[in-house]
This record gives C-alpha cells, structure tokens and sequence, in this order.
C-alpha cells in the first residue's frame, strides 16, 4: 500500500461503510462495518500496531463530488487567493471533497500543494465567442481560432475542456447556438487528441444537436434537451450536469431582462419550468447525470447538498440522486472512492443518508487525504 503523509494519524472509521455500488450498479452496495486509515490511505486490514488512533463512528460515504463549479471566480472575474481559499473551503466543509472546476480565469494550482484543499480538476478557461459570455469570464475568440484554443486549454487543464455552446444573441433577442457545426468537429477533435474531454454550456435547445454529432462528451445545464435530442445523448454516451441550483435563478434573470429581451425572458421561464422533467427524462432514458451546482459565479460555494436533493426532487430514486455526487461521479472523473489503499477522503454522518438525503447538509466529520479536517 503507497504511504501517505508520514505525520498523517492512524483513524478507524467504524460503523456502516457505504463503500461502492454492485457490478450493476443499482441500490445494492458493498457496505463495510469498519476502515482504517494508515498514512493517508485507506485500508480494511487492521494495521498490525494501532495505538493513538482517533476514532471515528457514523454513516461513511466517499467525499462529495461537485463536478461544476468556479473556485477563483465571482460574479466580475478573477478573485484574489484569499477568495479562492474560501470558496474551496466552503466546499470542503460541505463535504464536497472532489471539484471539477468548470472553467475559472484564475490560475488556482496553488491549491495543489495545501493538503487542506479539496482536489480540483479544471477545464481551463471558458472558450466563448465574441460578446456572447459574461465579460471578464472567457477567452473570446471566432470560429476560425476555436481549434487553436481548445487545442491550448486542453494543455492548461486537467483533462477537460470548457466551451459556451449558446449564449443570448443580442440581434435576435434569445438564446442561440455559439459555434458553426464544422468548427465545434474540429475543436472536439483537437482536445481528444489531446487526451481531454470536452464539456459545454447550453441552456436551450438549438445547439445540441451540433454538439453530439461534434463527439461532445458532457453538457452543463442541459436544460434545452428535448424528446428529440435525449435519444442522441444516450445512444453517444453524453453526460449531463444540470446545476439545478442554478437553474432555480432563471425567474429572477426572466425578470430582469424582461423590458430589453421579452423573447429570452419568455424561453428562461420555459426552461425553467421543465426543468425538473427534463432532467428525470433524461435519466430515465439512461443518460448520466452528475452533480454540480455552478458556484463561483453568483452563487456561493458549498451547496452540494442542496443539489443532490434537487436531483431527488426531480424525480430521481434516492440511490441515484447520491450516486450522482460519489461512486459514479469519481468513477466518471477517473478518482478513486473507498478502496483499499486510495486516499482516504471520505465523509462520515451521522444517520444513513438513503432514509433522508438531508442528512447529507450536517456531516460529522469530514476527512481529507487521512486527516480530520472539519
């Protein structure tokens, strides 16, 4: 077994230990009585000398995943690092110990080297056409430069790439597609030459299409997927991340946007009205559907709780909706959960969070790489 921090304790995690899901997935789990940490990693063999352990006892599940969110960014840009800290610290104390940091404009590999952080694993930063994202956010570019640019956040990042698929159109007065077909071919072709996947946002309906048939790995929001376009993401494997904390904004954005683009104002409401349809039809027809609750831009950080339970609220069974935010996410990102010898980030509650997943926003204690942090 690989050796952690030699400073880290030793700590035995007893109780139920929801370790993974079956072969199948579905409600079925291996469930342990009890871990040990040892160096950082976990372990189910007692260690042959066990003295001075700190001890702990409840409902443990692998750490939290909040796979979109923006750790080095508000609402006008790049944050300062003492910002950065505490949005990363917020999510941690939420329990949300792997973060997929869907585009930021800060360079946040400091954090890599503080134990006392959440892992992130970035996109880089957002990819969006001329004056059609929130300024200061993207990179903004044409189609002709779109390759190029993916080609070099692929490089930046941590295996993901991050386009705006739509964005409102000022001249047509909606929501409308970023990118010509050809040029988001090339540009999804260019990152996975480059070992990355590709993610994008899209709130309405018009650019999915495009995007599936470009190979488009993942979408954001997805609230514009429709009976037409939910068979195109199962038969190609395309995940989804709806932010549903998100997108419970839509009415006050309808709102403010009324007197200047009634037409988008009218589609947001729409959207949002579907929304938690959309996101059970969308599971139904076996799509996969991941946690993450787009914070870092004008929400705070450490909602992850509040998003699983948006998930059970739109329809999903209890198992899923948590398996969106552990087993599956960190299989998905390619992170390990809890098994023998990975780093023991995990959390520990005090009830079973499948009775009632609002157990979920008042863990006990939450480890990170072996430590007891919160």
């Amino acid at each position: 077994m690989n050796a952690g921090p030699p400073s880290a304790p030793v700590l035995h995690v007893r109780g139920r230990v929801l370790a993974a899901e079956g072969p199948e997935g579905g409600p079925d789990l291996e469930i342990r009585d009890e871990l040990w940490v040892v160096g950082g990693r976990i372990t189910y063999d007692r260690p042959p000398t066990a003295r001075d352990v700190v001890r702990l006892t409840g409902w443990v599940l692998p750490g939290l995943v909040d796979a979109h969110c923006h750790v080095g960014l508000d609402a006008h840009g790049a944050v300062d690092r003492a910002t950065a800290e505490a949005q990363a610290l917020a999510d941690r104390d939420a329990g949300a110990l792997l973060l997929r940091d869907a585009g930021s404009p800060s360079d946040t590999r400091w954090t890599d080297a503080r134990a006392d952080l959440p892992p992130i694993i970035r996109a880089g930063r957002h990819i969006a056409r001329t004056r059609r994202y929130i300024r200061e956010y993207a990179h903004e570019i044409e189609p002709d430069r779109l390759a190029a640019v993916v080609r070099q956040e692929a490089r930046r990042g941590d295996g993901w790439v991050k386009l705006v698929g739509d964005w409102i159109d000022r001249e047509r007065g909606d929501l409308a597609p970023c990118w010509p077909a050809d040029a988001l071919v090339a540009a999804v072709a260019a990152a996975h030459e480059e070992g990355a996947r590709v993610t994008a946002h899209c709130f309405a309906e018009d650019s999915l299409a495009d995007l599936v048939a470009a190979g488009i790995d993942c979408v954001e929001h997805a609230t514009g997927l429709t009976e037409d376009t939910i068979p195109l993401f199962a038969a190609h494997g395309v995940a989804i991340v709806p932010t549903l904390v998100n997108i419970a904004t839509f009415p006050g954005l309808a709102e403010s946007g009324e007197a200047k683009y009634p037409r988008w104002s009218a589609h947001m409401r729409r959207l949002h009205a579907r929304r938690y349809d959309t996101v059970r039809a969308a599971h139904d027809a076996g799509i996969a559907v991941f946690t993450g609750t787009d914070a870092g831009g004008s929400l705070p950080h450490g909602l992850i709780a509040r998003e699983v339970a948006e998930l059970r609220r739109a329809g999903l069974p209890v198992h899923d909706a948590l398996a969106a935010a552990t087993w599956r996410a960190r299989e998905w990102l390619g992170r390990p959960g809890l098994t023998e010898g990975a780093p023991a980030d995990l959390v520990v509650y005090a009830d079973d969070p499948r009775r009632d997943l609002a157990v979920l926003a008042e863990p006990r204690r939450i480890v990170l790489r072996g430590r007891v942090v919160a």
